[in-house]
């Protein structure tokens, strides 16, 4: 890059921004990933031994996909293409592909970075395949998103996955270590504001450095030695938000956590996921509408209270909105953790769909249908049927009420947690009952 001052008295290198100027030049300065980086682990041999493969990267941002992308293309001196799938098309693509062919007749491989690839629909992804496969171009993709659904199956089978991670803070305080004495030599920060910073960049190392730089030019120009302290840091922590993209995976993975806990009868982690999403901004009355689903899935009949529960708790919210709201939600949440935990009915529903499924256009049997006219009558309909009330507990024992030639079926099998304990105990009598009068009529 050109460092040549301008009319201004500035080099352009001063005037990239921190995070462009910080970017690593080789492997060795990336931070973080060593799961994928470290000694020995195959993408850096891959790197290293300039072995092209394509493949996807895929990662919140700000880990390094995009240093990663162009550092495969510094190690194996390929030419470095990159085009985002935001703002780019097919004929972006066929530009890539013309450049990459003209490269590869003067003897030099080329790698294509996709950012964004999950934004390109099916036939933009499919636009890539030929090239890949006859070598024409090495193609990196980076993701933020689950690239088995994001993906489409032709492209994700000739392409390796690799995940990068969230970077951990002490990482990131090491990071902005060095980046205040390459950058700032005149500068220094206390332990407490490089702590906070880093955690408040959450995992993202573009983010850290943005705020390292904003936090520099917030101090007194002509102060170079001005440190940077717990007060500044108050002032970057009023735009600070962690990191929660709704409908991406971490939206996902976190309703995935609150679940999990409640299920898993934990008040304490469920109440802690309820309140990260809701710092992250989350809408409490998406997250009461998962409360009504866990009602039923995780606890159904062992505590019905719970779904009206569930159900006050979206009714405050819809109502009153926040905080109410969200303290009602709260209240759910808690309950739910520390109801009687049964998916019985949601076994048996999933069996009994299924078995409609296989069935096919089975026909009601004559007696279950009603005959509300002298034809209808006439035709059989209702003949047989035995009305429950008529008789002793209030029961038919041994009546059948699936189709012909369908075996009775047992789809739900209550636990005996709860409430559906006493349904238990109650079922088992009936089937007692039955199995009975089906024995008697047996010749």
């Amino acid at each position: 890059m050109n460092s040549e001052p301008d009319l201004f008295g500035a080099s352009l290198k001063d005037l990239e921004p921190l995070a462009a100027r910080m970017r690593p030049q080789s492997l060795d300065e990336v931070v973080g990933q060593a799961h994928l980086l470290g000694v020995d682990q195959p993408l850096r041999r891959a790197i290293e031994s300039s072995a092209l493969h394509s493949f996807i990267l895929w990662g919140p941002p700000g880990v390094g996909k995009t240093t990663l992308a162009r550092l495969v293309s510094v190690y194996s001196e390929a030419l470095f293409l990159q085009i985002s799938a935001v703002f780019s098309g097919i004929k972006d693509i066929r530009a890539a592909v013309d450049q990459a062919r003209e490269a590869a007749a003067r003897g030099r491989r080329t790698v294509l970075f996709v950012d964004e690839v999950h934004r390109f629909n099916k036939s933009q992804q499919d636009a890539f395949l030929p090239h890949i496969e006859d070598g024409t171009l090495c193609f990196i993709g980076a993701t933020t998103e689950n690239p088995s659904f994001e993906v489409n199956s032709a492209l994700l089978s000739r392409l390796r996955v690799y995940r990068l991670r969230p970077v951990a803070e002490d990482a990131l305080i090491a990071l902005l270590r060095r980046t205040l004495q390459q950058c700032y030599p005149g500068m220094t920060a206390s332990e407490r504001f490089l702590t906070g910073l880093a955690s408040l960049a959450d995992g993202d190392v573009r983010q850290s450095l943005n705020l390292l730089e904003l936090a520099a030019d917030l101090v007194d120009s002509q102060n170079p030695g001005e440190a940077l302290d717990e007060a500044l840091l108050e002032e970057l922590l009023t735009s600070g938000v962690r990191r929660f993209d709704k409908g991406g995976d971490v939206f996902y993975e976190q309703i995935s956590a609150l679940h999990k806990s409640v299920r898993g009868s934990d008040p304490d982690a469920a109440l802690y996921w309820f309140a990260r999403m809701l710092d992250g901004g989350c809408d409490p009355l998406y997250i009461a509408r998962r409360c009504i689903r866990m009602a039923s899935e995780d606890i159904g009949l062992a505590d019905p209270r719970a779904l009206q529960m569930a159900l006050d708790a979206t009714s405050v919210q819809e109502r009153l909105g926040s905080p109410e709201g969200e303290l009602a939600i709260a209240q759910a949440v808690v309950y739910l953790a520390c109801a009687a935990k049964s998916n019985a009915v949601y076994r048996a529903f999933n069996s009994a769909r299924e078995a409609a499924k296989t069935t096919g256009s089975a026909e009601v049997p004559l007696h279950l249908r009603n005959a509300p006219t002298a034809l209808l009558r006439e035709q059989g309909y209702g003949e047989g049927y035995r009305y429950a009330h008529d008789e002793s507990g209030g029961f038919s024992a041994g009546a059948d009420y699936f189709p012909e030639g369908m075996e009775a079926a047992r789809f739900y099998d209550p636990t005996d947690r709860g409430l559906e304990g006493k349904i238990k105990e109650k079922l088992d009598q009936l089937r007692a009952l039955n199995a009975q009068a089906t024995q008697e009529k047996m010749p």
